[in-house]
């Protein structure tokens, strides 16, 4: 419990907004419900969030200490009273979230509280599975990362053990994991395999595509599989041999069936055409090979999970 005396400069105000103020990681509906159960009190009696604080009042607060910290990056996650998660299986070692397009994974220059990482922290958080208060130094974590405007699989450690082992694995290639996307014309063959160079343009975060190594470049090898194909879209499977920045959006598009909807490396006229901003890629399958130990996850082996719908594979390519 803490307690806050009213002083001269703060008579007069709400006290929901002397709070909100004062409390700036509390998201404002757990706010309203705390002093709804009578979790804020003043001068040790049940209060009303609309009522004017005079000075002199003394305020009771029952309210978890973290939530009087000032925010910074690592405690943005308490401002998020109700956190949105599509999750696919979760045990008590890890989850696995179909991240939906344009949630960023991680926070970055254009948003630092809505993003999937801090969804997760904030429901495990509400669960009473972690505390930062618990721990010296480890926080849930993201094993693998998806751009912005992808979909798809990620994997969250819920613990340092699982963490080291996950990371291990998708270092070693023993998770397998599996894209769908929408690419323009027909791929000749249907199934084959796309090997290129790609070297990385930090300042413009663009990968040129190569077909010979190049200094700085770095292999990048893709199986695809079409699924179907109708008219000048054709749906197909892509798994990814080595992981590089952007690597099915580039080898598709140097490949001259580029990505519907992707900005970077598509065609402007066919994404205005069928009003896509988004490119149409999505990693929906994920399986756990491990061929070697996997020590604390090893019963997760041979297990495959998949998403269960693709909003663009439902939009383009309906079953009948």
């Amino acid at each position: 419990m803490r307690e806050f005396t009213i002083g001269r400069n703060d008579a007069g105000q709400r006290l929901d907004r002397f709070l909100s103020k004062a409390m700036p990681l509390l998201p404002p509906a757990l706010l309203q419900k705390y002093i709804r159960i009578k979790r804020v009190k003043c001068n040790g009696a049940r209060c009303q969030r609309d009522q004017r604080l005079r000075e002199g009042d003394v305020l009771q607060l029952y309210i978890n200490d973290e939530f009087f910290e000032q925010p910074r990056e690592d405690n943005l996650f308490l401002t998020l009273f109700q956190p949105k998660l599509e999750i696919l299986y979760e045990d008590e070692n890890l989850l696995l979230v179909d991240k939906r397009p344009g949630l960023v994974v991680h926070a970055d220059e254009t948003e630092k509280v809505n993003t999937l990482i801090n969804h997760i922290q904030a429901y495990l958080y509400q669960k009473r599975e972690w505390n930062p208060k618990w721990e010296n130094a480890f926080a849930p974590s993201l094993c693998n990362r998806i751009d912005r405007n992808t979909g798809g699989i990620v994997i969250a450690a819920k613990n340092a053990g699982a963490l080291r082992v996950l990371t291990a694995k998708i270092r070693e290639r023993e998770i397998t994991k599996k894209y769908l996307c929408v690419v323009l014309g027909r791929m000749a063959p249907p199934q084959g395999r796309l090997s290129c160079f790609l070297l990385k343009d930090e300042a413009r975060k663009l990968v040129s595509v190569h077909r010979h190594p190049v200094p700085g470049g770095k292999s990048a090898e893709t199986l695809y599989r079409t699924l179907q194909s109708r008219g000048e879209l054709s749906l197909v499977e892509a798994e990814l041999l080595t992981g590089r920045t952007h690597q099915i959006r580039a080898s598709f598009a140097s490949a001259g069936h580029p990505l519907l909807g992707d900005g970077k490396y598509g065609r402007g006229e066919a994404n205005r055409a069928y009003g896509e901003t988004r490119q149409a890629l999505y990693s929906y399958s994920l399986r756990f090979d491990f061929p070697t130990d996997a020590g604390m996850l090893e019963y997760l082996r041979g297990k495959e999970f998949q998403v269960p719908h693709v909003p663009f594979v439902d939009k383009y390519f309906p079953k009948k």
